[in-house]
C-alpha cells in the first residue's frame, strides 16, 4: 500500500545508541508474554507479531545505559502496554462497547496497590496478569511518592482510552489543543517519563516532581513522542483502524489543508516542543536545583532524568524507523543497528540547520513595536445570554475607593484611567447573581490581578530585574498564609503587598482549610506565571504554542476566578468531581476561549504599544510564518472549536459525570449551576472587552503605564526600572 504522504525531515539532534543487552531482553520479553497469556491463544498476538513490533528494540534504544535487569522489566512493561492497546482495540474499540470498556478498566488500578504488601484480585485476562507481575516487580524499587505518580500516570493512559472510544462512536474530531491535552494521557508517554526514572536510577526529589520546569520537561517530551508516533503511525491508526485520535488528522480537518501538509505543520509542533524541551532544561532546570537547594545527589538525579528523557527522544525515533508496526518506507536501509555506538537519524545536517533553524530563529527575533493599526476583531457569535448584576455602579466606585486608599492609582495607573478599565463591569457579567459584598470582593480581586498583569512587565520586564521580580513574588505568598489569613497584612510594605493581603484576609478567613489552600494554589498559580513572561521576555523569544495555551490560562487569572465560582458549590458537590477529565475540559475549554478572546482585543496595545511577545495570535503568526490576518482567522477558529468542545462534553460526558458520582437531583441542579456560571464567564468578559476603554484603537496609546512614565514607579525592585521608563517612553 503505497504510503499517505512522504515522511518530513525530523529534528533528532542528538544520536541514538544501543543497549549492549538488546538480545537477552528479546528473549527474555518473549518468553514472559507467553507467560501472561499473550501470544498463542490470546486472539491479538502470534509470536511473530511480537517478533516483528521489537519493543526489546524500542527498549534498548530509549533506555541506552541500563544493566540487563532493568532493560528486560522495562521491556516487558512496553510489551504490556501495547498489548493493551491492542487488546482493547480488538474488544472494545472494534465493536464500539463503551460499557464493557469501561468495566475492563475499572478493575485494573486494583492490581496497582499502594501498598506493594497489598493484595491484589485474581487475574481474569493477559492485560490484568501482565500488570499485577510488572506491579510486584516494580515497586520494591522506588519511593512511595513515585508509585503514586505512576500509578496515576498508568490509570490516566488506561482510562482515556474511553474519549478515544467516544470520539469513534460519534465520528468526532478533536481540537488542537484537547488533542495535545488527552493525547498525553492516552498515549503514554509521562508513563514513559516514570520508567525513565526507573531505568536511569534517577528518581525525582519530590518536593520539586510537581514544579514547573519538571512538569514542562515531562510534557514537552510527552507531546514530541506522540507527535512523532502520530506520522509513523497515520497509515495504520487513520486508513487501517479507522482512528481519529491522530494529530495529522487533527491538523488536516483544523487547517483545511492536504494530508502532505499536515503532516508538515505536526513535524514543526514535534520541533517546537523539541526545542522548548532543550530551553527548559538549559534555562529554568539548573536555577529550579539552586531555588530548592538540592543536593548534588539530587541535583544529579535531576541531570540524569533529563538526559534519560533526551535518549528516549532520540531512541524512540530510530525504533519507529525500523519497526513493522509503523509506516516508514526508505527511511533506513540496512539491518538493524546493534553495535551500539550511534543512530542514522542524527548524521543528517537538516535535521539541524534546515527548516528547525529557521523556525527557532522566528521565535528569537519577532521585531517589537510593530506598527499594526487597530486590533481585527472576528465575528463572536457566542451563544450565552448576557446578564449584568444590578450592583454594578456601587461596586464600581467602591472598588476604585479602595484601590485607590491602597495606593494602586498612585503608580502605573491613575484614577481616570482605572474608571475606564471598569473592572466591576466585568465582576457584573461573571457574577450577575452575586450580592453586593460578593460582587465587590470580585471586582477587587480583578482590579488586583490586571493591575499585577500590568506592573510585571512594565517594571520588572523592561529593565530584566528578575531578581527583583522573585523576590516580590515570595513577598506576595508570604501576605498569604494559609493557618492565619489575617496575619499576612503586618507583613505588607508597598501597595501592592497591602491590597493583595487585605483581599486574602477578607476571601480566605471564612474558607474550610482545603478550600483556602485550593484558592491559594490558584493564587500561586497566577503569580508563578507573571515570572514565566518574564522569563520569556528576557530571551525575547515567542512562547511555543502549546506552552502559550497552557500558561494562559494562569496569567489571565482563569484558574482564580474560576475557583471562586467552584466555593459556591462546595457543599453540594464532591470535591473529586471537579478534579475530574470532564470538568478539566469543561474548564479549559471556557478558559482558553477567554483567553484567546483577550489576545484578540489587545493584539495591538501589546504588539504595537507594549512590545509584547505573549499574544496568541502573535504566537500563531510566528510558528506558522503567516500574517497577522491569517492568524486572527486561525485564533478565531481555535476558539470555536474549544467552544464546540464546551458544549460537546456539557451534552455528551456530563450525564456520563452525574453517573459515575452518583449525583441525585440536588447535586445535579447545583452542578448546572456551575455550567451555568461558566457561561456567564465568557458572556461577561466578552462584553467587558467590548465596553471598557483598555483596548480601542483610541485607548492603547493612553493605557497602562501611562501614568509611570510621569511619575517613576515605586515599590521593590522599582529603582531599575526607572531608567528603563524614561527610555521606553521614547519607543514609536
Amino acid at each position: 500500500m503505497a504510503q499517505p504522504f512522504v515522511l518530513p525531515d525530523f529534528y533528532v539532534p542528538y544520536p541514538a545508541r544501543l543497549n549492549p543487552h538488546v538480545e537477552a531482553a528479546r528473549t527474555h520479553t518473549c518468553d514472559w508474554a507467553r507467560q501472561m497469556g499473550m501470544l498463542e491463544g490470546s486472539g491479538i498476538w502470534e509470536e511473530e507479531d511480537l517478533q516483528s513490533h521489537d519493543y526489546a528494540l524500542l527498549c534498548s534504544y530509549t533506555h541506552p545505559d541500563c544493566d540487563e535487569r532493568a532493560l528486560s522489566l522495562v521491556t516487558d512493561w512496553y510489551t504490556w502496554v501495547f498489548f493493551f492497546d491492542d487488546h482493547f482495540l480488538e474488544i472494545f474499540k472494534r465493536t464500539q462497547d463503551r460499557a464493557g470498556g469501561k468495566a475492563y478498566l475499572d478493575r485494573l488500578p486494583l492490581f496497582m496497590p499502594a501498598d506493594p504488601a497489598a493484595g491484589m484480585p485474581e487475574p481474569t485476562n493477559p492485560v490484568e496478569a501482565g500488570l499485577a507481575d510488572l506491579w510486584r516487580r516494580t515497586v520494591p524499587s522506588m519511593s512511595a511518592a513515585w508509585r503514586v505518580r505512576f500509578a496515576e500516570a498508568t490509570e490516566h493512559l488506561l482510562y482515556e482510552s474511553l474519549w478515544e472510544l467516544d470520539n469513534i462512536n460519534e465520528g468526532r474530531i478533536a481540537n488542537p489543543v484537547e488533542y495535545i491535552e488527552m493525547r498525553r494521557k492516552v498515549g503514554g508517554a509521562p508513563w514513559s517519563a516514570g520508567l525513565v526514572e526507573y531505568a536511569a536510577g534517577a528518581e525525582v526529589p519530590e518536593r520539586v516532581a510537581h514544579s514547573r520546569p519538571l512538569r514542562v520537561l515531562r510534557d514537552a517530551f510527552s507531546d514530541a513522542v506522540h507527535l512523532r508516533n502520530d506520522l509513523f503511525s497515520y497509515q495504520r491508526e487513520v486508513e487501517d483502524e479507522g482512528e481519529n485520535s491522530n494529530g495529522v488528522l487533527v491538523l488536516e480537518k483544523f487547517l483545511g489543508c492536504t494530508t502532505q501538509e499536515a503532516a508538515e505543520a505536526v513535524n514543526d509542533l514535534l520541533t517546537s516542543r523539541l526545542q522548548q524541551f532543550e530551553n527548559t532544561a538549559l534555562t529554568e532546570v539548573p536555577a529550579l536545583c539552586l531555588e530548592h537547594g538540592l543536593g548534588p545527589g539530587e541535583a544529579a538525579a535531576v541531570a540524569a532524568y533529563t538526559k534519560g528523557l533526551q535518549d528516549w527522544q532520540s531512541g524512540g525515533h530510530e525504533w519507529h524507523m525500523r519497526s513493522s508496526r509503523y509506516m516508514n518506507e526508505g527511511m533506513v536501509s540496512g539491518p538493524s543497528r546493534t553495535d551500539g555506538v550511534i543512530g542514522t537519524s542524527a548524521l543528517d545536517i537538516r535535521n539541524l540547520f534546515g527548516r528547525p533553524a529557521v523556525s527557532r530563529l522566528r521565535s528569537l527575533t519577532h521585531v517589537p513595536h510593530r506598527k499594526v493599526g487597530p486590533s481585527l476583531l472576528p465575528e463572536f457569535d457566542l451563544p450565552y445570554p448576557l446578564t449584568l448584576n444590578p450592583h454594578h455602579e456601587e461596586a464600581r466606585r467602591r472598588s476604585l475607593d479602595w484601590a485607590e486608599a491602597m495606593g494602586l492609582l498612585d503608580d502605573i495607573w491613575d484614577r481616570p484611567m482605572a474608571e475606564g478599565f471598569d473592572l466591576a463591569l466585568c465582576s457584573a457579567g461573571l457574577d450577575p447573581d452575586a450580592g453586593l459584598e460578593e460582587l465587590v470582593l470580585s471586582a477587587q480581586w480583578l482590579t488586583w490581578g490586571t493591575y499585577g498583569d500590568d506592573y510585571y512587565p512594565f517594571v520588572f520586564g523592561r529593565s530584566r530585574n528578575l531578581l527583583g521580580a522573585k523576590e516580590q513574588t515570595s513577598r506576595f505568598k508570604a501576605c498569604m498564609p494559609l493557618d492565619e489569613p489575617a496575619a499576612g497584612t503586618a507583613l505588607a510594605v508597598n501597595p501592592m503587598e497591602r491590597s493583595l493581603a487585605d483581599l486574602w484576609a477578607r476571601t480566605a478567613g471564612p474558607m474550610t482549610d482545603e478550600a483556602r489552600s485550593q484558592f491559594r494554589t490558584a493564587v500561586d498559580a497566577m503569580l508563578d506565571s507573571w515570572l514565566w513572561e518574564l522569563h520569556n521576555q528576557a530571551q525575547h523569544r515567542v512562547p511555543d504554542p502549546v506552552d502559550y495555551i497552557e500558561m494562559r490560562r494562569s496569567t489571565f487569572g482563569s484558574e482564580l476566578t474560576m475557583s471562586l465560582c467552584r466555593l459556591r458549590h462546595a457543599a453540594e458537590l464532591p470535591p473529586e468531581l471537579f478534579r475530574s477529565g470532564t470538568v478539566r475540559a469543561l474548564e479549559g475549554s471556557v478558559m482558553d476561549y477567554a483567553a484567546l478572546l483577550n489576545d484578540l482585543f489587545s493584539y495591538q496595545k501589546e504588539i504595537e504599544v507594549e512590545g509584547e511577545v505573549h499574544n496568541g495570535v502573535l504566537v500563531l503568526q510566528t510558528f506558522f510564518d503567516c500574517d497577522y490576518p491569517t492568524a486572527v482567522a486561525m485564533v478565531d477558529d481555535l476558539m470555536r472549536g474549544r467552544l464546540r468542545q464546551y458544549e460537546h462534553v456539557k451534552k455528551h460526558e456530563v450525564p456520563l459525570l452525574y453517573e459515575d458520582f452518583g449525583l441525585g437531583e440536588k447535586g445535579r441542579a447545583a452542578f448546572g449551576a456551575y455550567l451555568r456560571e461558566l457561561e456567564d464567564w465568557l458572556a461577561g468578559i466578552l462584553n467587558w472587552h467590548r465596553k471598557v476603554r483598555r483596548y480601542g484603537a483610541e485607548d492603547v496609546h493612553a493605557g497602562s503605564g501611562t501614568a509611570l512614565l510621569r511619575r517613576g514607579p515605586r515599590g521593590l525592585g522599582t529603582s531599575a526600572a526607572r531608567l528603563a521608563s524614561a527610555f521606553g517612553a521614547l519607543v514609536p
